[in-house]
């Protein structure tokens, strides 16, 4: 009988348990998404957007990995799915815009992108909209005096005029952060140009400079650069060592000498565990 009533009581705490655990499943709360995009336009290379998603839980906001977004144009009589993408283990994604020429601006001369997100068990489903114009930047070196000028025009696309009083970046690109030449952005005049001074003593690898003006973050246009490759730089010759064997180098360009005096010892170990053996086999049959 108490054995009977042990079972009982087991199964009810299971059951109890367990009839608990569901109901704190269902009433699991999704968390909103919260969805950042920003479209960069690199001129002559590629249009794409910058997606983040993140998300405020427990008081800390946290990236969230492994969404898939659905990107598509928003049109008056609907909308064109352009593609999907998915974010990585920091909550990012590059989308890149594979036939920009195929997408219909409005009659302001805007393109409208969406990016939306579906939902799942962790997260409620959200949407964020992209607008943008496109814009041109024309550049050019030119020199005067000596000097090595830095020339751009920077040109609203659908109204084929200049864009006055906007402020452009002109910068070198380094591998970490890109050296701005300067100051922090220059205002373009009401002819839409600037024009910069780009100092002679910039090292570059072989004296190539990578240049960039830059029209960062617009509301209107987004982001937008265009590159120059110019041989204007102080001439440095590439040092690296990564194909080189040498000490701090990875496992598969270990130095000779190194490979050779470790393969070495340990013949000569297994050599002495070979003779111990073999000496061990002889007294034993002896």
């Amino acid at each position: 009988m108490k054995t009977r009533m042990q079972f009982h009581s087991i199964f009810f705490l299971v059951f109890s348990m367990l009839f608990v655990s569901g109901i704190h499943g269902q009433s699991k709360k999704k968390v909103r998404v919260r969805i950042n995009a920003a479209y960069v336009h690199v001129i002559d290379h590629e249009h794409y957007l910058n997606i983040k998603a993140s998300a405020r839980v427990d008081k800390e906001t946290v990236e969230v990995s492994n969404a898939e977004f659905i990107v598509s144009q928003e049109l008056e009589d609907g909308e064109i799915e352009i593609g999907t993408t998915t974010t990585n283990a920091r909550g990012l994604s590059k989308f890149v815009i594979e036939d920009f020429d195929a997408l219909t601006p409005d009659d302001d001369g805007f393109y409208h992108i969406t990016v939306s997100f579906g939902g799942n068990d962790d997260f409620k489903r959200g949407s964020r909209e992209v607008s943008f114009r496109k814009a041109d930047i024309m550049a050019e070196l030119v020199t005067k005096d000596s000097v090595n000028y830095v020339s751009a025009t920077l040109i609203d696309v659908k109204l084929d005029s200049a864009i006055a009083e906007v402020p452009l970046t002109v910068q070198v690109d380094r591998l970490f952060r890109p050296l701005k030449i300067e100051k922090d952005f220059f205002m373009t005049d009401d002819n839409g140009n600037v024009e910069v001074a780009v100092p002679d003593d910039i090292p570059g690898v072989d004296g190539i400079l990578k240049l960039e003006v830059v029209l960062n973050e617009s509301d209107d246009y987004g982001t937008v650069k265009k590159i120059l490759q110019e041989p204007i730089g102080t001439q440095i010759v590439d040092e690296s060592t990564f194909d080189q064997r040498t000490m701090w180098s990875p496992r598969g360009k270990t130095p000779i000498f190194l490979l050779t005096v470790t393969l070495s010892f340990g013949f000569i170990v297994l050599g002495i565990f070979v003779y111990l053996f073999f000496n061990l086999v002889r007294i034993y049959k002896s």
